[in-house]
C-alpha cells in the first residue's frame, strides 16, 4: 500500500512537472526582455524555490535560491523544461495506454472483439505480455524523469562542488582544532584534579602514617580511610582519561559502570545490535559521564535517563534527560567540549535546557 502511495504521489509530482514547465516557459520568454530587473530574478528564485518544493528537496542546501542575482535559478528552469516535456509526454503515453486497455479488457471479459479481435488464449496472451512490458516501461520512464529532474535540480541550484570542497576543508580544519583545545582542556582538567585532589589526600596520608609511626597509633584507622579515599579518585581520574572497560565490556556495561557511581539514580537503556566503532564508543561514553555529572552537580537532579540506539543510517544516538533546573549553556567548557568531540565525528549535538528543566542532551554519531 506505501508502494502504490509512493508511486501516485510520483506520477503526481511528474504530472505537475510537465505543467509548470510550459509554465516557465512562457514565463522566460516573456521576461527576456527585462533580465536586467531584479524582480524578475526574484521572481525567477520564487519558481525555483517551488520546484524544489515540488521534488522535496532540502532547501537549506540549495545555495541558489538563496545567494545570487538569480542566474542560477533562471538557467535551472531553462534546463528542466526538456525534462518536464519528456514527464508530460511519458503522463500521456501511460493515460493513452490505459485508454485503449480498459475498453478491451471490458469487451473481451463481455466475450465480444474489440477492433475486430475476437477472445483467443494466444492473442490474450500475447497482448497482456506487450500490455506489461509496455507498463513497465512506462513506470521506469516516470521514475527516471522523477530522478532525472533531482539530479538536475541538485546539480544546477546547489553548491558548486568546488565550494562544497572548500566548506568540506573548513569544517575539518575547524574540527581539528576543536578536538585539539578538548583534549587539551581535559588534560588541565586530569592535571589540576592531580594535583589538587589526589597529590593532597597523599600528603595527608603520608603524614598521618608518619604521626602513627611516632606513637600516635590512634591515626592509622584515618589513615586507612585516606588511602581508600585516594583510591577511589585514582580510579575516577584513571577512568576519565580512558575507560578501559569498553574494550571488555562494551559501551552497555560502561555506562552501567557510569550509572553505578552516579550520586544520582541514573537509568541505562543501551539498544545496540552491534558494536560501533572504537572513536564511537568512546564519544557516546564521555556524552553520558559529562551529562550525569552535571546534571548531579549542577541541575540538582533527581532522576537522570539514559538511552542509546542505532538509528536506521547506522548512526548511534545517545540521549541523556534529567529532570533538574535546566539552564545548561551549551557553550560552557565541558558540553562544548563534548559538541567538538562530537563533531570531529561528523555527529550532530544538540542540547535543549530552558530554565527550570528539564535538561536533554543529544548526540548523533555516525558509524560510517
Amino acid at each position: 500500500m506505501r508502494a502504490v502511495a509512493e508511486g501516485l504521489r510520483l506520477g503526481g509530482a511528474v504530472l505537475l512537472g510537465a505543467v509548470t514547465a510550459l509554465a516557465e516557459l512562457a514565463f522566460l520568454l516573456l521576461a527576456l526582455p527585462f533580465l536586467g530587473n531584479p524582480n524578475v530574478w526574484a521572481a525567477t528564485r520564487r519558481l525555483a524555490r517551488l520546484e524544489a518544493r515540488r521534488l522535496r528537496l532540502d532547501l537549506s542546501s540549495l545555495d541558489a535560491l538563496s545567494d545570487g542575482r538569480g542566474k542560477r535559478a533562471a538557467g535551472y528552469l531553462a534546463a528542466r523544461v526538456p525534462v518536464g516535456v519528456l514527464g508530460g509526454l511519458v503522463i500521456a503515453l501511460l493515460v493513452f495506454g490505459v485508454r485503449t486497455a480498459v475498453p478491451f479488457v471490458s469487451a473481451w471479459a463481455r466475450g465480444e472483439p474489440f477492433d475486430g479481435m475476437a477472445p483467443s488464449l494466444p492473442l490474450g496472451t500475447y497482448l497482456g505480455v506487450a500490455g506489461f512490458v509496455a507498463l513497465f516501461l512506462v513506470l521506469s520512464g516516470l521514475a527516471g524523469v522523477h530522478a532525472l529532474e533531482v539530479t538536475l535540480a541538485r546539480r544546477m541550484l546547489g553548491p558548486d562542488p568546488t565550494e562544497v570542497l572548500r566548506r568540506r576543508i573548513t569544517e575539518l580544519a575547524e574540527s581539528r582544532a576543536g578536538i585539539v583545545a578538548a583534549v587539551d582542556s581535559e588534560r588541565r582538567r586530569i592535571e589540576r584534579d592531580l594535583h589538587d585532589g589526589l597529590q593532597q589526600r597523599l600528603v595527608a596520608l603520608s603524614m598521618l602514617i608518619g604521626r602513627s609511626l611516632r606513637g600516635r597509633t590512634e591515626l592509622m584507622e584515618q589513615a586507612h580511610r585516606e588511602a581508600q579515599q585516594a583510591l577511589t579518585e585514582l580510579r575516577e581520574v584513571a577512568w576519565r582519561v580512558y575507560p578501559s572497560g569498553l574494550d571488555s565490556l562494551g559501551l552497555g556495561e560502561a555506562l552501567a559502570g557510569v550509572a553505578e557511581r552516579s550520586s544520582v539514580p541514573v537509568t541505562v537503556d543501551c539498544r545496540l545490535e552491534r558494536r560501533p566503532p572504537m572513536a564511537v564508543e568512546t564519544a557516546a561514553y564521555f556524552v553520558v559521564c559529562e551529562a550525569v555529572t552535571n546534571a548531579a552537580k549542577h541541575a540538582g537532579a533527581t532522576r537522570i535517563t539514559v538511552e542509546v540506539h542505532e538509528e536506521e543510517d547506522a548512526a548511534v544516538v545517545v540521549r541523556v534527560r534529567d529532570d533538574g533546573a535546566g539552564g545548561a549553556q551549551a557553550t560552557g567548557s565541558g558540553l562544548s567540549g563534548l559538541a567538538r568531540r562530537v563533531a570531529a565525528l561528523d555527529g550532530r549535538f544538540e542540547v535543549t535546557s530552558p530554565a527550570g528543566g528539564p535538561t536533554t542532551i543529544t548526540a548523533v554519531l555516525p558509524c560510517g
